[in-house]
């Protein structure tokens, strides 16, 4: 069984030769949008768990009757749904209705910076 003997190319990376690094612009816009994000999961979470909070108001509507308790499987099917449209079919491709929850969280870290600015608290 013989091996043949690979030949390297010398110019196999000359394709690459265009590909810029990234700007100061645009890695100033990804850690802003990242903070924007961060201050809004950060908001979210004190809301959600702050002492009458969301989350105490959202399952004492839940479980205030049965009638009430059957929305959990169409708020569970809504979910799926919105997970089915915003992932790509196709793993090798990216969907851009994916940075739709992304554009949204930074919107509301929008709102809680400027609420921590103008009031001192979220």
């Amino acid at each position: 069984m013989a091996v043949k003997n690979k030949q390297v190319d010398p110019n196999k990376y000359s394709k690459n030769k265009d590909i810029d690094p990234e700007s100061k612009r645009s890695v100033l816009y990804s850690v802003i949008s990242m903070g924007l994000m961060l201050i809004g999961i950060v908001g979210i979470a004190l809301e959600l768990f702050r002492e009458d909070g969301w989350l105490k108001m959202l399952l004492h509507k839940i479980f205030q009757s049965t009638t009430n308790m059957m929305a959990i499987p169409v708020i569970i099917l809504v979910l799926w749904l919105l997970n089915r449209w915003m992932t790509s079919p196709n793993k090798s491709e990216m969907s851009k209705n994916g940075d739709f929850p992304m554009y949204v969280m930074m919107a509301i870290g929008a709102y809680y910076s400027y609420k921590l600015v103008t009031t001192g608290s979220f």
